[in-house]
């Protein structure tokens, strides 16, 4: 998949207005800027923590200011394309951009893979015609937030319907023989250890050698990014293992 056009925007910005993800909590914050980092095509070892703050929220009385990812990666696996970044609005720009150019069927089943169903309404949807990617991209970055970017892409018919795992008996269900598979690494935070650490790396090993597209988010607001990195590794150390 040739991402040059996804970076051109994608080349590394901060957001200081009160939209997208920067809305949390804007007026009561100290912080009231996030960063975004650039995206490049690399492999698995450019995918690392970063230093910015690119989540920043109120919680329980507490400002959390959250560090991201260095940079956002597109991985060119033989057979597939996988996006790896940090918050999981951005799914929406690169799954555009995927439909966009040919590289993921529209119509799949989507299945996401999160402790959270990320199925909130957001102010507005998607238009369905006379759009580009400069559109996308804006309406990812100043509309959606983490927890609200699914409908607008089941809106505009993209996924056929969502699959949702984010139980131990959700990771032992069979699944269609074709899909687009969303990963998000607060699966493995803290509050999902219910769910056995092998079983979710192998079915998560086992989804993604099957997954015709592939996007993972990293999850700072939930998960500690060094983990989050860590166990990215280990989920793909065998797609991966030919990467220097």
């Amino acid at each position: 998949m040739d991402i040059s056009l996804l970076q051109s925007f994608y080349s590394g910005f901060h957001i200081d207005d009160p939209v997208g993800n920067n809305a949390f909590s804007f007026s009561r914050r100290r912080n009231q800027g996030i960063f975004v980092p650039t995206l490049v095509c690399g492999s698995m070892a450019q995918v690392c923590p970063g230093e910015d703050v690119v989540f920043s929220e109120i919680v329980d009385g507490v400002e959390i200011n959250a560090k991201g990812l260095e940079r956002f990666v597109h991985l060119d696996i033989p057979g597939k394309d996988v996006f790896v970044f940090d918050n999981h609005n951005h799914a929406f720009c690169f799954w555009y951009e995927a439909i966009s150019s040919g590289v993921m069927l529209k119509g799949l089943p989507l299945v996401h893979v999160d402790q959270h169903k990320d199925m909130r309404a957001p102010e507005s949807l998607f238009p369905s015609e006379n759009t580009d990617l400069g559109q996308a991209f804006y309406y990812t970055n100043e509309v959606l937030n983490v927890g609200n970017f699914i409908p607008p892409a089941l809106s505009l018919g993209w996924f056929s319907e969502v699959i949702q795992v984010g139980t131990r008996e959700a990771f032992d269900q069979a699944l269609p023989e074709k899909f687009v598979l969303d990963i998000d690494m607060d699966i493995f935070a803290p509050v999902m250890e219910y769910i056995p650490l092998e079983q979710k790396l192998t079915r998560l090993r086992e989804w993604v050698s099957r997954a015709s597209f592939i996007t993972v988010s990293t999850s700072p607001s939930f998960m500690d990014q060094a983990r989050a990195v860590e166990l990215l590794h280990q989920v793909f150390s065998v797609e991966t293992k030919h990467d220097v």
